[in-house]
């Protein structure tokens, strides 16, 4: 795995700081409110897994599964729900916990989706942010790091499933995903 990476982006020690920093900053914005955070799976599941340790008020987790890449690297714009969320939403204030926010049409229809479900407040809160790409109306309310418009793995994140793995975000050398 290690001779796909081009080039080492983010360190682990760098990685665990931001997030560290980000469950600070949610623990006292969400102090007195009803935390459900949302992971979107795969990918975010290892920055939920740490983000979640770092929060010190009490919250509820949840996962939904999304598809709009298959097994690409450019997002299809078609968004599949493959697991939607198990509970009730009404009253909650939503954390969605993103990995990578991209052209952000995927995370602008999960929002509007889960809008329409009487949540209390939506939230967004993603690791990596890649803003030249962004092709919906969507902010981050809590980000790790803008990263170059580069094909990134690692701490969750893919190419064709793997690399997740890696314990650092790295730039994917383009005769891997070219090939």
């Amino acid at each position: 795995m290690e001779n796909a990476i081009q080039q080492i982006l983010l360190t682990e020690e760098q990685i665990a700081a931001k997030v560290k920093e980000i469950g600070a900053q949610i623990s006292r914005d969400y102090a007195g409110k009803n935390l459900m955070m949302v992971s979107v799976l795969k990918g975010s599941v290892v920055f939920m897994a740490d983000l979640m340790r770092a929060i010190t008020v009490p919250c509820q987790i949840d996962f939904m599964c999304v598809s709009s890449y298959g097994s690409g690297t450019n997002s299809s714009g078609v968004v599949k729900i493959i697991k939607d969320l198990d509970i009730n939403l009404h009253g909650l204030d939503l954390l969605i916990v993103e990995d990578i926010l991209d052209s952000g049409k995927t995370l602008h229809y999960i929002t509007k989706m889960l809008s329409d479900r009487g949540t209390a407040s939506i939230r967004i809160a993603t690791l990596l942010d890649k803003p030249e790409r962004r092709a919906a109306p969507l902010t981050p309310d809590y980000c790790g790091f803008t990263v170059p418009d580069e094909f990134v793995v690692g701490y969750g994140l893919d190419y064709d499933e793997k690399f997740r793995n890696l314990p650092y975000i790295g730039i994917l050398k383009p005769e891997i995903y070219l090939a």
